[in-house]
């Protein structure tokens, strides 16, 4: 299995990466030190976070190169019309203490803010600028996401996704047009620990449902997967996935688990595929 996703200009793109959703503060920082030290080579992070400032901290106090790492940032929706994409890019580069990003994400869809358009040009100058090497969208419905294509080099529309929660219409547009899925809340919020399936599963390898939950994440071509942890020991355990190799009919057995169970819908958010 490779371990990265290989983007058409020849960057690689870590296929397990450290979330850092709802962590603050010096949680964030311990957390994304851990991460490092066990090996992720993938941060993500936003601007909605308020926690951009603790993991650059933790990437300039780790060991690791922080040009081995590979860092997403997200803009606020309410930072969507072209003046405010530049401006927030700057500052949030100036709190990761970075002189660019790998990838920088639109967080979710904002056209009351800008029109779509407007963000992707200026999403696009930024990259053009060298703020950040990569730019797509996050939590952007299946048609969304074309007209997105059509605006943008985007690479990747960052989603809930995991064995609850299938994405098959927007993978198919992001195969189309040679993307990824990023994954987030892939273990269903630590639902997936408890699943009946999953724990048969992991019984005949020696591993957990969790681990189970992001190795069948992880087989597939096109997925990246950044679970988040506050807690040392799981960290490092969902790191622990690259030694076992789940059967074809084990991976069957997981997507059959698909309900369209969503755990994660805002209000005002877009009408879901």
């Amino acid at each position: 299995m490779d371990t990265t996703f290989h983007l058409d200009d020849g960057s690689r793109v870590p296929r397990l990466g450290f979330g850092t959703f709802q962590l603050s503060g010096e949680d964030a920082y311990r957390s994304s030190l851990v991460a490092l030290e066990t090996g992720y080579r993938h941060l993500d992070t936003a601007q909605g976070y308020d926690n951009e400032a603790e993991v650059g901290r933790a990437l300039a106090d780790s060991a690791v190169d922080p040009e081995e790492v590979f860092v997403t940032t997200k803009l606020k929706p309410s930072n969507a019309a072209a003046a405010d994409v530049r401006r927030s890019t700057e500052e949030s580069l100036k709190k990761l203490d970075l002189d660019h990003v790998d990838l920088l994400l639109l967080h979710w869809p904002a056209e009351d803010v800008a029109p779509l358009d407007e963000t992707m040009e200026a999403m696009t100058d930024v990259r053009d600028a060298g703020l950040t090497r990569h730019i797509g969208v996050s939590n952007f419905p299946s048609e969304m996401l074309e007209r997105a294509y059509a605006l943008a080099p985007i690479v990747t529309d960052q989603m809930e996704h995991h064995p609850y929660l299938g994405v098959d219409k927007v993978e198919e547009v992001l195969a189309r047009y040679g993307g990824f899925i990023t994954a987030y809340s892939p273990l269903a919020r630590g639902r997936v620990a408890d699943d009946p399936v999953l724990t048969e599963i992991g019984g005949a390898h020696g591993v957990t449902p969790t681990q189970v939950a992001l190795r069948w994440m992880l087989q597939r071509t096109r997925v990246v997967a950044i679970p988040k942890s506050g807690t040392p020991e799981r960290i490092r355990s969902n790191f622990a996935v690259f030694d076992f190799t789940l059967t074809d009919e084990e991976m069957d057995r997981i997507f059959a688990l698909e309900r369209g169970q969503r755990l994660i819908a805002p209000s005002g958010g877009p009408a879901w595929d």
